[in-house]
């Protein structure tokens, strides 16, 4: 579901570093029906700093210190839903695969999903040599 692999790079779109499941893709068409386009940052900061929170896209200011990680292409979205992760968190992730889930309970009230019960999570895996190689990394 998603359509880029490697921030910065013209890596082929079945390289990728992110993927949703069907749940988290249901739940932004959700999100934005109510809400508009959408975005995703993972801070990597600590409690709910380290899962992926979802805002109104440009809501959360981003800059020099964060990685564009892929722009997810989502069923029923008619605009990609960009993933941000600040550099430095980046820098420790690079060899990891992430899927974007969604489980019940709160998390961040910053978040989205927040009132529905519902919170987003990266779960994640380590890339393959080959997800390695084709994503230059």
């Amino acid at each position: 579901m998603d359509d880029t692999g490697a921030p910065g790079t013209g890596s082929p779109p079945d390289a990728a570093r992110i993927a949703l499941t069907d749940a988290a893709a249901a739940l932004l068409r959700s999100l934005r029906a109510r809400h508009g386009p959408l975005m995703f940052h993972q801070s990597g900061g600590c409690c709910d700093g380290s899962a992926p929170m979802c805002y109104p896209a440009g809501e959360f200011r981003t800059g020099a210190s964060d990685v564009l990680l892929a722009r997810l292409a989502v069923a029923g979205v008619p605009e990609p839903v960009d993933f941000w992760m600040s550099a430095e968190q980046f820098a420790r992730w690079r060899h990891t695969h992430l899927t974007v889930d969604v489980v019940p309970g709160r998390g961040s009230g910053f978040s989205l999903e927040a009132p529905d019960g519902v919170r987003f999570l990266i779960r994640s895996r380590l890339l393959t040599e080959e997800e390695r190689v084709r994503l230059g990394g």
